[in-house]
């Protein structure tokens, strides 16, 4: 009798959830799609699914093909109901033989969008100390660009090494409100010489805030702004600076290359649980605010379980505002103060992690993203 119970229990179960999961698909999806170049994973997921980031619990892939969670421009992707619960699968057959060609699998946010945040930009753990620097610009020019030739120190150079020059970008912090004591996130401008003193990069983040006292630093950002090899050895040694980039000057530091290894197939999903208090710290483009494919940096990594895929809802935080209905006199207003509800913005898509910042794309929103938004589960859009 009680097996029979667990059976059926199971049942019931699997039958809710089929229910709640057919109750998440758009009421216009369509039965079929034929995967077309420039799609992405995101954008066929929004056309079954009220909530895209519901991808792996509706996704069935194919074991009879080469790498089944990937999608390839031309792909049947198709509706089906499997016990009770909404698939979607691609056809086997035709998929196998697309997987042939030389088609490349849709990724699952365009790499137009955060190309940038991949290949020129880096988030490091500790404040970089002594790195290798340029001295000097041939003919004394304050600037250099590319085919010209600059004079480096600081590291045993050798003809034929490739380096990246970079510029010092942000320092990303978490701050203590002198008055209400709760912790603010701050992108602050810094240059290697000078400490926290703005230091302008191109396409750099806007945020900036002076800092006080006592605050705990989440991470270095540094932009690559050129590349270049070694071409004399000595101190200092001689470099040659690649074709693409923009101008170099004195002080710019000299760093590894960027491996390329960066993966953009990765599987929208929910996190499993949200980091405490995490916030935006910046957005992408000297603006405070920002909108759908933006670029943002929030204040968590991979130190708190963020990785690529996860989805948070943006929200901003209501304000405390006084009741002078409850509240006759000004001073019992003021101590008695009301929070408003937060205000939901928009959806962010993790697509980078350092060890305590991850970057992520913006993926809709009702409002603007602003920094200070702070970052929970997603939700359906209102």
């Amino acid at each position: 009798m009680f097996k029979k119970l667990l059976s059926v229990f199971a049942v019931a179960a699997l039958t809710f959830a089929g229910c709640v999961l057919a109750q998440e698909l758009r009421e216009d999806h369509p039965d079929t799609y034929v995967v077309q170049k420039g799609d992405t994973l995101w954008d066929i997921s929004a056309r079954f699914l009220k909530q895209p980031w519901l991808w792996p619990e509706i996704w069935q892939a194919n074991p009879q093909i080469e790498n089944p969670h990937l999608i390839y421009p031309g792909d049947v992707i198709s509706l089906a109901y499997l016990n009770g619960r909404p698939r979607l699968t691609v056809d086997g057959e035709r998929s196998a033989e697309i997987r042939r060609g030389t088609s490349e699998a849709i990724p699952t946010i365009p790499l137009s969008d955060v190309e940038a945040f991949l290949r020129s930009r880096r988030v490091l753990d500790e404040e970089p100390r002594d790195l290798p620097y340029v001295l000097a610009i041939e003919e004394n020019r304050l600037r250099g660009a590319s085919g010209q030739v600059v004079y480096v120190r600081g590291a045993n150079f050798e003809p034929g090494q490739r380096w990246a020059i970079a510029r010092p970008s942000v320092m990303f912090a978490k701050v203590t409100h002198p008055v209400i004591g709760s912790p603010r996130r701050i992108g602050e401008a810094w240059n290697r010489d000078k400490g926290t003193q703005f230091h302008s990069t191109k396409n750099a983040w806007a945020y900036y805030v002076m800092p006080e006292k006592h605050f705990d630093t989440l991470g270095w950002e540094m932009a690559d702004i050129a590349t270049g090899q070694i071409t004399v050895a000595g101190d200092p040694a001689t470099l040659l600076i690649d074709d693409e980039g923009i101008e170099i000057k004195q002080g710019d530091v000299l760093m590894p290359i960027l491996s390329p290894a960066y993966d953009l197939h990765f599987i929208p999903h929910a996190p499993q649980a949200v980091p405490e208090d995490m916030r935006v710290l910046a957005v992408t483009d000297y603006h405070r605010v920002g909108g759908p494919r933006d670029v943002v940096a929030l204040s968590a990594g991979a130190r708190e379980g963020v990785e690529n895929g996860q989805v948070y809802s943006l929200w901003g935080e209501g304000e405390h505002v006084r009741d002078d209905i409850a509240h006759r006199t000004r001073f019992g207003a003021e101590d008695n103060k009301v929070k408003l509800p937060d205000e939901f913005a928009g959806h962010v898509m993790i697509f980078r992690t350092f060890d305590k910042v991850s970057y992520g794309l913006v993926m809709d929103g009702v409002r603007p993203i602003r920094t200070e938004n702070i970052a929970k589960a997603p939700v359906e859009l209102p």
